[in-house]
């Protein structure tokens, strides 16, 4: 039980660092969500919206942060 209260407080914190993240690029004025790429759609019935750009984005940030500190903590 106690492993299982360590990963929700893990995934807890991990959640609130994103947070975070995604709150201070609004700041900043990076435009997460609204690069060219990203797929808006909208009808009188409704909206669709990807954001496959920003999706590549952030997916490429994660790999290398997590790559070097990977690196970091091998040594």
């Amino acid at each position: 039980m106690d492993t299982m209260a360590r990963y929700l407080m893990i995934g807890g914190i991990v959640i609130f660092l994103i947070g975070g993240g995604v709150f201070l690029a609004a700041k900043f004025g990076i435009p997460l969500g609204r690069l060219p790429g990203d797929i808006c759609i909208e009808r009188e019935n409704g909206s669709f919206y990807f954001p496959i750009t920003s999706s590549i984005l952030v997916s490429v940030i994660l790999s290398i942060v997590l790559n070097i500190i990977s690196r970091f903590l091998r040594k």
